[in-house]
Formats: C-alpha cells, structure tokens, sequence
C-alpha cells in the first residue's frame, strides 16, 4: 500500500496546525489536533462509542480515521470488524505525532525540509494489524503517545458491506453480548424430522436476562459467522420480507418458527419460499432447543446468535451441523388383480404410499380415479419409472412387459390437504370396472331457459347404455368455495340425502355427436343458490361424478 494514501490526510492536517499559534503542546493544542482533522475529514473519522456501517466496492480500498490524545499513561481503544458477506482485509496503520514537532508548528516555526522530513520518516507510520477473511475480528490496543491510526478495508470478491465499532471507553457496558469460554453449540439429539441443541449460557444472560435473547438460525447451504451476513443471505436470495411489525420482541407474542429478527432489530414474519431459505427462531433465555419441522436424511446448519435487544448488537456461537435420519421405509401393501382400494393421503406430512403388483399377464393396466385433492402418481416397473405424472379426474395407464414383473406405485398429496384416490390394477382389458366416460364432464346450464322456479342443464353421455342420476343442493353464497373443493369426486349416490335426489335415467347414443343429454329440474325457490350433480353408474356399479354446478334462480319473472 502505497504511503501516499496516509500522508495525504496528515499533510493537510499539519497545514492546518501551522496556521495556529498555540504556544507549547499543551492539552489544548491536542484538541485542536483533533478538531483540524474533524474538520477537513469529517467524513472519515471513525466514530467513537458507535457502529458505523461500511459499504465496499469490489477492489476499491477505503480509509478511515481516529485519533488517540495523550491524555494518560496508557489509553485503550478496541475495534471490532464484522463482514457482512464475503471475505474483506483490513489493516491498521498508526503515525505517532512527534511532540517536539507539534510544538514547532504551533509556535509558527515554517521549516519546509523539517516537515517534509517528519511526515517521510518511515520510522513514525508501522502497520500494527492485518487480517484476512470473513469472521467477526476483534483488535484490543493501547496507546501511549498522541497517534493519527488509519483503517483501510478492501472487497476482492464483489460489492459488500460490513460493521466497524470502535471504543476508547472500556469502563462502561459492552455493546455486544459476551460468549461463554466454550461458545460451542452441541448437538444432543437427532431424530427423522428434529434436531435437539443446547449451549452454554451467555454472562450477559446472566447479568442483563431482560435485555437478551438468543436466536437460532437453521439453513441448508452453511454456517453464518454473523447475524448481518445472515441477513444479508436473506435479501440476496430474492425473499420479500414483510414490513415491521410494531409488536414487543416476548417469544410469547407469537410462534417461535414464526419470528425473524435482523440485525437492524426489525420482528418480521417470514414465509418459506424455497428450500434454500434463512429459518431463524428466538427461543428467549432457553439454552436447550429441539428444532422441529425438518426434512428426513437431509443435512442442517445451525448459528445460535446471543443478542441485546437494545443495540440490536449480537454475538455469534460457534456453528455446528447435523444430518437427520433417514425415514424407515414405507410400507408396502400388495395389489390383488382387479381389486379396487381407495387411499387416503396426509398433505402435511408429504409421505408416500407405496403398493406393489407382481404381473401375471404380459399386459396390465393401472387405473387412478382422483376423489378429493391433487394427487402425484409414480410407477416402476423392476426399478425403473415408466409413469410419473399428476392425475386429475379418471386416468388409465396401459403397460407392457414380462411375467412375474414387479411394479411399485407410490402416492403422494401434491396439496397441504389431504387427497385422496381410488386404485385399480387388472389384467382384464375386456371387462373394464370403470364406466365409459364422455369426452368432458362438465354440465353446462342455460341461461335463457332458467326461470325464477326452474333451470335446465345439459351434460354429455357415451354410446354405452349407462344409468345417469341427478341430484341438487340448496347452498348459501358464502358456501360455494367450500362446497366444491371439499366434494369427493369419489363417492356415489349412496351419500347424498334422499330429498337432494331430483331422478335417475338410462341414456346413449350411438351417434357421438347427439350424445347429449339435458334435463329441467322445476319447484325451486326464486333468487336461490343450486348446487347441481350428476352420478355416472357404468354395468359395474362404481359411479363417475361429473364436475358440479352452481346455477343460481332469477330473483324476478
């Protein structure tokens, strides 16, 4: 680094000495030391008792200063460096003002050489720190001279930004929580979907438990060596956060998976937008957590950060990792050729259901009638995938392969609800246990032929003779949303009340294009909310449901 930089800032200040006359280097010719580089580098001077934050452009270094007066035998001063992000280095240099030479100045005494002589002597500036990387450094140093100490910091990676705090006041409170002498974090307890932790206890707990908490982060990618890289790591992965709440930062107030504190002290709620998100709990004063919700066999990185409440400042616990265990596998139930079985899936739980066929014929085909939710079908045969797709409605899968193959299915809810789906394997292509479907399933009313008392519906039908039976519902507006997605797309005339039941009747038509069917269901209120379905019953039995309908009657004729 070249000298330059730091002689630049002193040559002017010792201009600006020159143009005082102070006559001996008394106490006030130190203050005005200090009130000459104030004012020429106001913006530079590193400020004393408070946190500054630093913004760094890749491979542009910068400089700030601070100067320690020759007030007692020795004055202490600490420096406390935290990156934001990646890797920064960062130096010291101190120029230790010469006494005779400040006195010189004062007195008027505009000897040329011997400036130029004292500001080049090499022996005056020395380089104290260096470091290189992105923890939280902490420099403890004593002064016994009057001395000009410069900080430079340089980004090689990319754009950053970082904390700097310095302190000349070493008898007042620390503005960062202290860590225990073993700051490490142990992992107690590992289980499918929880990983237990616990770690010694801060002395600022102990002292100050009203003004302190700790809060845990918990991520897939790493470690975090600090709260504000943390931070950082959230907004750069695009996640919106939600404005500031203006609520009391007790665990109390809300769930803890719900809490995200930042290091700029805003309480947000945070939601899971990707895999690769920032989960951070606060637990309070506890120092024993079991971290719930997490992924089977799936490695976890865990920060716990000790932090004061009123300065918002934090330290940082030594991060530890753990990998949960690995789900025990399913069980697996057999499907028995031509046999129908109707699954349940748990939503929240995001668990496949496993069902296993061994062929007996070379060809077979699978059947998925979706009744409630979404549902996300994935079929092997010996180990390798021949379907995997989401199924909606009545789904055939015709496949061909050797005797005695093996072929596994497996479900899952592709919704935080639960779903469900009915499941047929058969090797009899001739007597198909599901009815012959139209080519849509929608019914679609007449809005010219609806009347205060009456409305007409139409829905298509098949050049199969099937039974078709009509039901309606009386429903309030607030109930519509409900009333179709809890429907089970499944379930047949049996579970319908007697007095829904508008009639039944037998329909086909050779001719496809005239397979249509509509029918006018009279004696309903006026101005009223009908909820209108239609039951397919094929030779087999098992009925189809077409997509219901809400057709509401005109208020006035």
């Amino acid at each position: 680094m070249s000298w330059f930089w730091f002689y630049l800032p002193l040559h002017l200040l010792m201009a600006a000495c020159l143009c005082h006359s102070i006559k001996a280097p008394t106490a006030s010719s130190q203050q005005s030391f200090k009130t000459d580089l104030f004012n020429f580098y106001h913006s530079l001077i590193l400020a004393d008792g408070k946190e500054t934050t630093v913004h760094l452009l890749k491979d542009i270094p910068k400089r700030y200063y601070f100067v320690m007066e020759e007030g007692r035998a020795l004055a202490p001063f600490t420096i406390t460096v935290t990156p934001c992000d990646v890797p920064i280095e960062w130096s010291i240099l101190v120029h230790k003002a010469s006494a005779s030479f400040l006195g010189k100045a004062a007195r008027g005494d505009h000897d040329t050489q011997e400036v130029s002589k004292s500001q080049k002597a090499p022996s005056m500036v020395s380089t104290i720190f260096n470091y290189k990387g992105n923890s939280v450094e902490t420099y403890m140093g004593m002064s016994s001279h009057s001395a000009l100490y410069m900080l430079e910091f340089l980004s090689t990676e990319r754009d950053t930004h970082i904390t700097v705090y310095l302190t000349t006041d070493t008898t007042s409170g620390h503005l960062y929580p202290e860590l225990p002498m073993d700051p490490r974090i142990d992992v107690i307890g590992i289980g499918h979907t929880t990983v237990t932790l616990t770690w010694k206890h801060s002395p600022s707990v102990l002292q100050h438990r009203e003004n302190i908490q700790y809060c845990l982060l918990v991520n897939e990618k790493h470690n975090y060596k600090s709260l504000c890289a943390a931070e950082t790591a959230v907004r750069s992965s695009g996640m919106k956060l939600p404005p500031t709440l203006a609520l009391s930062l007790s665990p109390y107030l809300l769930e803890p998976q719900q809490v995200m504190i930042l290091s700029n002290g805003e309480l947000s709620i945070i939601n899971k937008v990707s895999s690769g998100e920032v989960r951070q709990i606060c637990m309070g004063t506890k120092n024993t957590y079991t971290v719930p919700n997490l992924s089977p066999s799936t490695q976890y990185y865990f920060d716990v950060f000790v932090v004061n409440l009123l300065t918002n400042a934090s330290a940082a616990y030594t991060g530890t990792f753990a990998r949960t265990l690995e789900e025990p596998e399913p069980k697996v139930m057999e499907l028995k050729d031509g046999k129908v079985i109707q699954v349940v899936l748990d939503g929240k739980k995001q668990k496949f259901y496993s069902l296993q066929y061994q062929a007996r014929h070379k060809k077979i085909q699978f059947t998925f009638q979706l009744c409630h939710g979404q549902v996300r079908v994935h079929i092997t045969k010996n180990g390798k995938t021949v379907a995997l797709e989401n199924i909606s409605g009545l789904r055939y899968f015709s496949l061909k392969g050797k005797l005695l193959d093996t072929y596994l299915v497996q479900l899952r809810s592709t919704e935080e609800s639960n779903s469900s789906v009915k499941v047929q394997v058969s090797s009899h292509f001739l007597k198909p246990l599901f009815p012959l479907l139209p080519e849509s399933l929608k019914i679609k009313s007449f809005s010219k032929l609806r009347t205060c008392n009456s409305v007409t519906i139409a829905w298509l039908g098949t050049q199969e003779k099937s039974k078709y039976c009509v039901y309606k519902k009386r429903i309030e507006d607030d109930q519509v949303w409900v009333e179709l997605q809890s429907a089970d797309r499944c379930s047949g005339p049996e579970s319908r009340h007697k007095s829904e039941k508008v009639l039944c009747k037998y329909f086909y038509d050779i001719n496809l294009q005239r397979a249509v069917t509509t029918e006018t269901i009279k004696g309903l209120d006026a101005g009223t909310l009908y909820l209108f379905d239609v039951y397919l019953l094929g030779p087999s039995g098992i009925p189809v449901r077409y997509h219901s309908k809400v057709v509401k009657t005109r208020k006035k004729c």
